[in-house]
């Protein structure tokens, strides 16, 4: 951990201490990495770097709780949004209000607009306006077009994407930015980040962490995400049943009882669980030329039917249709043939 809290940033970290030392800033960084790594820690640690010069300890705390509370007037942090009812909601307010979108959230054409609008005008309290934008990926073409014209002359002025990859955004973006890598964390980090926030739980479950990737934000999503999935069902998926019957009894439950999304995370999570208990498996007793290895499967047409699934729900098949033929494949995988 870095003297500033944050844990496996430190290039970034070091990177953004520079710029402001040397003063030599960019008009726009790119803060590019995994969900959940810590960017937004990062994006907070450079605005209060960019703020503080100057300040008296009195004033340095009253920065430090106007930006943890999202309340600073120089800042403003965009968000992708749905449309509900004629209004914009951020994805936390679509999940208090129970909300779900039909389509993916995203950052609106309108919203690089009040960009503009915010930036117009000069800072109330610091020397620079400070604009962030999260999962700038989800900007439309012509949303990140009309962004550009902004980076390109931003006025006195820092703004702060933060994506996924370099790849997500258009090329003309990333052009015009300073590249701030957010790394994935090692093991030893994602523990002392996940043990710091009560999910020591997650540790024992390699599933998870498998799905979670370096992420200790991902790695938290996808444990909330499996505490909502029936307990009846995650068992019974987990021991797929050998009569048809039961798989076709299983496929009604999965579509009666799951939302679409928990369906495509299931398979996801059913993807990752195979790959460790058999593929790996698999894979080591080749290495040791382990004779007593449990019985090949066809790793490779187990892990496509699952593939396949996810691609039929997208592409809104109707799911209890698509969980029978995927159960019942990935039994015909598992019952031994016999030859007469």
């Amino acid at each position: 951990m870095n003297s500033h809290g944050i844990i496996g940033q430190d290039q970034a970290i070091e990177l953004l201490q520079q710029a402001v030392n040397q003063n030599r800033l960019a008009p726009a960084y790119l803060l590019a990495g995994a969900a959940g790594v810590g960017r937004s820690l990062v994006a907070r640690y450079f605005i209060e770097l960019l703020f503080s010069p100057g300040l008296n300890p009195s004033q340095s705390s009253n920065l430090h709780q106007r930006l943890a509370a999202g309340n600073h007037p120089d800042v403003l942090w965009v968000q992708p949004t749905y449309l509900h009812q004629g209004d914009r909601i951020t994805i936390d307010q679509a999940l208090a209000s129970g909300h779900k979108g039909k389509s993916s959230p995203m950052i609106r054409l309108e919203q690089v607009r009040e960009i503009t609008e915010f930036l117009s005008r000069s800072p109330l309290m610091a020397s620079r306006k400070i604009v962030v934008l999260e999962q700038a990926e989800t900007m439309p073409e012509t949303a990140a077009n009309a962004l550009l014209k902004t980076l390109e002359e931003p006025g006195k002025a820092t703004i702060i994407l933060i994506a996924r990859s370099e790849n997500s955004l258009l090329s003309t973006l990333v052009s015009r930015c300073q590249k701030i890598p957010c790394r994935r964390l090692n093991d030893q980090q994602l523990k002392t980040i996940l043990e710091a926030k009560n999910y020591s739980e997650i540790l024992k479950n390699p599933v998870i962490l498998s799905l979670g990737q370096g992420s200790p934000g991902g790695a938290i999503a996808a444990w909330q995400q499996l505490q909502d999935i029936p307990s009846e069902i995650l068992e019974k998926i987990n021991k797929l049943p050998i009569k048809p019957l039961q798989n076709l009894s299983l496929a009604r439950d999965l579509d009666k009882s799951l939302e679409l999304e928990q369906q495509l995370w299931l398979l996801e999570y059913l993807q990752h669980h195979y790959w460790l208990h058999h593929c790996l498996d698999d894979q080591l007793s080749k290495q040791l030329n382990n004779s007593h290895s449990h019985p090949q499967l066809n790793n490779h047409a187990y892990l496509d039917y699952l593939e396949k699934a996810k691609k039929h729900l997208i592409g809104y098949v109707q799911p209890r249709l698509v969980w029978e033929v995927t159960l019942l494949k990935l039994q015909e995988l598992q019952t031994p043939k016999v030859y007469s």
